[in-house]
């Protein structure tokens, strides 16, 4: 492929065909195809690309060992997807534990996202942390939680999945009024 800095007009991505989904990320991007197969392009430099290198990709490469996939999302420098069986599968950054494999290892290649199993019905990625909703309706996040977005009412980053906790008011909050309550 050729490399440029950016046009005004949209250019054809080469060597697509059968696309069924797109996703995005700082500076890559992924397609899903409608045979379940996912290709990414782009920035490489965490092993966003899935294809088992770190090196940057002008044109859609395979993602190493990946099939059946039904969604995929893309981070700031990491991807997931999620097969069909339910599974979510991660690789890229993880410096804050965004892969969701009880590690902060970086992997170039997918991985198996910890206590998860086959309960997933969908994914979302922020830039640096990921969500699931299961199919019994649960919420769980993994990655950075700088700011609490991974509503667990803790501010500490988790590198596996953890249960959001849903409430009129935040769970920090709760404790401050309470605190002096228990404590009596």
């Amino acid at each position: 492929g050729t490399t440029c800095f950016g046009t005004s007009t949209p250019v054809a991505v080469r060597g697509l065909s059968g696309v069924s989904a797109i996703a995005a990320g700082g500076d890559h991007t992924c397609a899903l195809t409608t045979a379940g197969e996912v290709r990414c392009w782009g920035r490489n430099s965490r092993g966003q690309l899935g294809n088992g290198t770190t090196t940057d990709s002008s044109t859609p490469v395979a993602v190493s060992g990946l099939i059946g996939v039904s969604a995929i999302a893309t981070g700031g420098e990491h991807t997931c997807a999620l097969t069909m069986a339910g599974e979510v599968r991660c690789w890229g950054s993880n410096s804050r534990g965004q892969l969701g494999n009880g590690t902060t290892t970086d992997s170039s290649t997918p991985v198996a996202v910890s206590g998860l199993a086959s309960e997933v019905r969908a994914i979302a990625t922020g830039f640096d942390h990921t969500c699931a909703l299961t199919t019994a309706g649960e919420v769980r996040c993994w990655g950075n939680n700088y700011f609490g977005q991974l509503g667990d009412g803790r501010i500490f980053f988790s590198t596996m999945p953890m249960n959001v906790f849903f409430s009129t008011m935040p769970t920090n909050v709760i404790r401050l009024l309470f605190l002096p309550l228990i404590a009596k």
